[in-house]
């Protein structure tokens, strides 16, 4: 374990953040990484307990508790404490070989299951995770490792997500010839467009992929698989096809005169124009040019929180989000115990800013969008009303509505399932929640030699549950390569 009486002696100290009003000057990830003394103090604090919540990745009352990769937690942070931090970093990498990612966006599972937290606060293990990755490129540890042998088999991994990248590089591991297929101009899926550069800067794909392809990985982008090639073609080329295209349907919003309404836009599409301008890849359109407009966001998950920090960073006159659910407890309740997840209210970075900008919290609970109000086709306000629930449907509160400004309105309500392009192609089997259906704990379709990962497979989900997913399919995928299974 880390110093025995770490947790006692040493407080956790999170990696500092630019304050907001200077960091929404521009898009560059806004936090600093603390000195090598201070890490080995948050090293020292994992108590290395008997039952590791943290990397159980268990379901207590339908939500998962601790890492899906199931890091080795307690044996890094361990090192990093001694100073043993190549080896640390030898110990993350064999269980999650992407943490430059996970370390920047993941919501830190492992930190609300650990059991410093119950009765103070949990571990540093993300920053903890993205110092080692962030060492290892830093010190030349980070270096292409192509497989010793060749397999002769080939694979085609159809999407560049997390899901897609996991899997690909397993497979690569095994010897196999990987060629991963992008339909965008460049790899990463939700990680180059659907997260914001200050949250991931876009560099640390592009180093990554760099990597990839030295240690033999093929990628093919602006190839939109399904009308430039046909999936099945790749079914008969290939010895195995592994799709991990998302679950890219966005959850339409329900509200009356949405139709042929000008300023209503769904958020991926505007986060993706928006860091394609960042990048310099596009100019950005003026419709998604936040500038001096009333912006309205719809959802409050991690997809409305980044659209916040971009609008500001535009420079919107005003920004409002739209939660449906009511405003959850500060603190853990009672039939909410730890190692449960906790139900509790989360602050993120772009509500932050927007209470240093304008003043106050953005969000307002318990509260949708029930009417459109437009002037010559485009959107001037909307018509919101409180929500509730009666038996288990959601219902609208007579008398709650308002009138809010909005010149535009972005949609993070979500997705509801996989694009149907390639499964009605394939002819694949899908769920009732319109993702691609596998037998139970597996990731076969009903396509021979297809196989499903990631939010494809799953449904909409965290980047960490897509490595897991990408991981494991691979690891199937090379059973029914190699007619046996690697332990």
């Amino acid at each position: 374990m880390g110093k025995q009486t770490g947790f006692l002696e040493y407080q956790r100290k999170e990696n500092k953040e630019i304050p907001a009003k200077e960091r929404i000057k521009g898009y560059k990830e806004f936090h600093t990484f603390a000195s090598e003394e201070e890490r080995r103090k948050q090293g020292a604090r994992c108590m290395n307990c008997g039952v590791p919540f943290c990397q159980s990745a268990m379901c207590l009352s339908g939500m998962v508790v601790g890492c899906p990769l199931h890091n080795l937690i307690p044996e890094w942070n361990d090192a990093i404490y001694k100073g043993e931090d190549e080896h640390a970093l030898k110990r993350l990498l064999k269980t999650n070989r992407f943490p430059e990612f996970t370390g920047r966006v993941c919501p830190a599972l492992c930190e609300k299951a650990c059991i410093c937290g119950q009765y103070d606060d949990p571990v540093t293990v993300r920053d903890n995770e993205l110092y080692l990755i962030e060492e290892g490129y830093k010190n030349g540890w980070m270096n292409a490792m192509p497989p010793v042998c060749e397999s002769g088999k080939t694979v085609a991994v159809v999407g560049s997500g997390p899901s897609g990248l996991s899997a690909a590089d397993a497979l690569r591991r095994r010897g196999h010839k990987v060629t991963v297929f992008e339909r965008d101009d460049h790899i990463g899926g939700l990680l180059m467009y659907g997260i914001p550069n200050m949250k991931l800067d876009k560099n640390v794909i592009l180093r990554r992929q760099k990597l990839m392809e030295e240690e033999g990985i093929e990628f093919k982008t602006g190839v939109n698989v399904g009308k430039d090639i046909k999936t099945s073609d790749l079914a008969k080329k290939y010895d195995a096809v592994v799709l991990c295209c998302g679950s890219k349907l966005p959850r339409p919003l329900s509200a009356e005169g949405t139709q042929k309404t000008e300023g209503i836009y769904y958020a991926v599409d505007f986060l993706t124009a928006a860091t394609k301008n960042v990048m310099g890849y596009e100019k950005l359109p003026a419709k998604f040019n936040a500038s001096k407009k009333n912006v309205v966001i719809v959802g409050g998950g991690d997809t409305g929180n980044d659209c916040i920090g971009t609008v500001i960073r535009m420079g919107c006159k005003s920004v409002t989000a739209l939660e449906m659910m009511p405003k959850p407890p500060v603190e853990r309740r009672p039939d909410n115990p730890w190692p449960e997840w906790p139900k509790t209210l989360r602050t993120d970075y772009g509500h932050v800013e927007a209470e240093a900008v304008f003043g106050e919290d953005p969000r307002v609970f318990k509260t949708t969008v029930k009417k459109v109000i437009s002037k010559a086709g485009k959107i001037t306000e909307i018509e919101t009303v409180e929500t509730g629930f009666e038996n288990g449907k959601l219902v609208f509160v007579k008398g709650t509505e308002k009138k809010i400004k909005c010149d535009l309105l972005l949609v993070a309500a979500g997705f509801i399932g996989a694009e149907k392009l390639i499964p009605e192609e394939m002819g694949l089997e899908l769920t009732g929640r319109g993702t691609v259906a596998t037998p139970e704990g597996k990731y076969s379709t009903n396509i021979p030699g297809v196989y499903s990962a990631g939010d494809m497979r799953r449904g909409q989900s965290l980047v960490v549950w897509a490595l897991a997913e990408g991981r494991a399919c691979a690891q199937e995928v090379d059973e029914y390569l190699m007619g046996y299974k690697n332990a």
